[in-house]
């Protein structure tokens, strides 16, 4: 077999494409009459047979294949296929249950007969939804019978009838119809416009075709060994490659489906959506909508590859979507987003400088501001050894020497919040512009061998006061970055708990492997794991900052610990390293005191607090009630009280880029309340080297 070479990816283009809500099941049915049941095709049998080989024998986690592996890949399946519960029945899964022990053994021998009946009882149940559905749409129900429901069933059990879930399928149309109604339209327009939406995706659902039920499937396999490995059928292949190349139009996001949404899996650094500071991960696309005038196009229940056709266009164009929060109360009206699309590359994601004071007293700090929204790297350039290729250290370097030449600075902030990750020796050589030569993180294969990646270089750019903000979505090379700070004792990491992806994954062709008319697709697929200086690893737990902000998110929802299958956190002997001992125990104790004093008294830091307190609450509740008065009350509320999402992650990221005149006459950073406390916490720090020099001056 040909030799698998790693590559070092961003968190931001790891893309799993399960085709949630979209892709289905089914088992004791029968297709109707003249239609076909879906088949698997002879190259999809082959590249199964591929791909359990490739993994079972180069992936880092060595599973054994057995009753046990198939039993996970089948509840991980029927997960995908209906996350919801709101297709399958319980007797279905009672009868799937045939084939619980049967996916190791077909996975093996090349064969897909289990997945593709599983799909066929899915498939099946979405017809009878799409049926039930426009029978119900005849007409307007009563809204003065007091009744509610709760849309999210992701923990419920399987409906135990099929009255059940016309009950549930009932509630959630109903529920749809009411706030349309309570919006002020007529009911023949309600009745025609959701009519009409679920026509598009009855539509959508009959296009899919086997190499979608492939896909769900072989991702369900992959996803029981690590989040991050997974298969790629060709059309995906190339919109990951695409995403890889940074060089598309579009709004620079990455969406996949979920349920019946298509829903916003990553922000690529720099890209339109992302400098919007309007969009979230997780935020749900019901409508999209061309220029300032169009009208809006529901794509609820659309495949991600149609939608990706709307969304995407040609430079300098508009595009308007409607969304809904991922944390947004349960039932609270879409927001309108306006985008320009651009064309997305690494020039807009490269580093900025900025200097910042911070007035105490009579001293005002000057304090250096360097944002980096990704580990950049021509590798091209460097390889032809161009004299000014694209380099993240370059750049922050360059940055360095232009504040000392205009005056110097007190202090230093490396920006990575939503930093997803880059290049591994721009991590590397970055963390050799602050300590003087030494290893920076250690890479362990799954054989077992251990290489430790080090900074040669015994140069230091800068030596004084640094900080290092991170969060939830900082990771990868961050994490690297961020940890070997730490781990140097060089400077403070401030923020959140990072992401903690401590992996490294490899993307094959498969076509090198079949050779076949038909392309094949791609395996992405992990080969190792990142460890710190010390021997602590990156993976899972990432990297915990010395000083804790308040954080919006639960560990249990966001990052790598939100994922069943993750790699767990181990440990390996720690690299033969020096610390600076620049930042000490009792200095972080000393900053915390005052950093726990500001969070009683500072009015920022309160008003965030209680803000992610009612965010928190908000995204627990469940219930909606589809009584008129009860429900336009509801929605009352939230009008009273808005989505806070958005004003939440403004106060918890990157200041966004004024331009023209609005530079000089706005701060950007005016609703960043961590980059403000980063900002007292140096000065706190610097000051503390004030009253020591003092001391040593008046006691000689």
């Amino acid at each position: 077999m040909k030799k698998i070479l790693p590559i070092f990816i961003p968190l931001t283009f790891l893309v799993v494409w399960f085709l949630h809500g979209n892709v289905g099941p089914v088992n004791s049915f029968k297709p109707n009459r003249g239609e076909e049941e879906l088949q698997p095709n002879a190259l999809q049998k082959k590249v199964e047979r591929l791909v359990f080989g490739i993994l079972s024998s180069y992936h880092y986690r060595k599973v054994e294949v057995n009753d046990s592996l198939s039993s996970k890949i089948f509840d991980a399946y029927i997960e995908n296929l209906d996350p919801n519960k709101v297709y399958f029945l319980a007797s279905d899964i009672k009868d799937l249950e045939r084939y619980r022990f049967q996916l190791d053994d077909e996975l093996n021998a090349g064969e897909l007969t289990a997945a593709f009946k599983i799909y066929s009882v899915y498939q099946q149940r979405l017809k009878q939804r799409f049926a039930f559905l426009f029978d119900q749409l005849k007409a307007m129900p009563d809204f003065q019978v007091a009744e509610s429901y709760q849309p999210d069933r992701e923990k419920a059990p399987f409906a135990p009838s099929f009255e059940d879930l016309q009950a549930y399928w009932r509630k959630d149309l109903k529920r749809q119809m009411l706030d349309e109604k309570i919006g002020g339209k007529a009911d023949t327009t309600i009745l025609k416009d959701l009519t009409n939406r679920f026509k598009r995706s009855e539509k959508f659902m009959m296009r899919t075709r086997s190499e979608d039920v492939f896909q769900a499937f072989m991702n369900s396999y992959t996803e029981t060994l690590d989040p991050h490995t997974s298969y790629m059928i060709p059309k995906v292949s190339q919109e990951f490659n695409k995403d890889m190349a940074q060089s598309f139009e579009g709004i620079g996001a990455t969406l996949r489906l979920d349920g019946d949404y298509v829903a916003i899996v990553d922000l690529i650094p720099g890209g339109p959506a992302s400098k919007s500071k309007q969009v979230q991960v997780k935020d749900r696309i019901v409508a999209v909508a061309q220029g300032d005038d169009g009208s809006f196009v529901d794509i609820v229940g659309w495949f991600t590859d149609e939608a990706v056709k709307l969304i995407r266009g040609p430079k300098g164009t508009v595009v308007r979507l409607k969304l809904l929060a991922a944390g947004a109360q349960t039932g609270a009206p879409a927001r309108e987003v306006r985008i320009v699309r651009d064309k997305i590359k690494i020039e807009e994601q490269k580093a900025k400088k900025e200097l910042l004071t911070q007035q105490v007293g009579n001293k005002k700090w000057r304090i250096g501001l360097i944002t980096l929204p990704m580990f950049y790297r021509d590798f091209e350039g460097a390889r032809s050894k161009e004299q000014d290729y694209a380099s993240t250290t370059a750049d922050v370097k360059k940055f360095i020497q232009q504040f000392k030449a205009e005056g110097g600075i007190d202090a230093l902030v490396l920006d990575l919040r939503n930093n997803g990750g880059g290049s591994l020796i721009e991590a590397i050589n970055l963390t050799g512009l602050f300590i003087s030569k030494g290893p920076v993180v250690q890479r362990k294969q799954s054989d077992g061998e251990i290489n430790v990646e080090s900074d040669v270089n015994p140069d230091v750019a800068y030596d004084g006061p640094l900080a290092v903000m991170i969060n939830r979505f900082s990771a990868s090379a961050s994490e690297i970055f961020a940890g070997a700070i730490q781990d140097y004792r060089r400077g403070l990491i401030l923020g959140e708990q990072s992401f903690g992806k401590g992996t490294v994954q490899s993307v094959v062709a498969l076509d090198n492997y079949i050779q076949e008319k038909e392309p094949s697709g791609q395996l992405k697929i992990t080969l190792e794991k990142f460890y710190r200086v010390t021997g602590s690893s990156t993976q899972l737990k990432g990297v915990n900052p010395d000083i804790a902000m308040p954080s919006a998110f639960d560990a249990k929802e966001y990052g790598e610990s939100s994922q069943p299958s993750a790699l767990p956190w181990d440990a390996i002997a720690a690299a033969n390293f020096s610390p600076v001992d620049m930042v000490s125990p009792a200095l972080i104790k000393q900053l915390q005191a005052g950093f726990e004093l500001r969070l009683k008294n500072n009015a920022d830091l309160i008003k965030l607090k209680k803000d992610l307190e009612r965010w928190k609450k908000i995204k627990e509740k469940n219930m909606i009630s589809l009584q008129w008065d009860q429900r336009k009350k509801e929605l009352d509320e939230q009008k009273k009280n808005p989505d806070e999402t958005e004003a939440i992650m403004e106060s918890l990221s990157p200041g966004s880029e004024a331009e023209g005149d609005d530079a000089k006459k706005t701060d950007k950073h005016a609703k960043d309340v961590y980059l403000k406390e980063t900002k007292n916490i140096l000065a706190d720090w610097l000051n503390l080297g004030v009253q020591k020099s003092a001391k040593l001056v008046s006691n000689p």
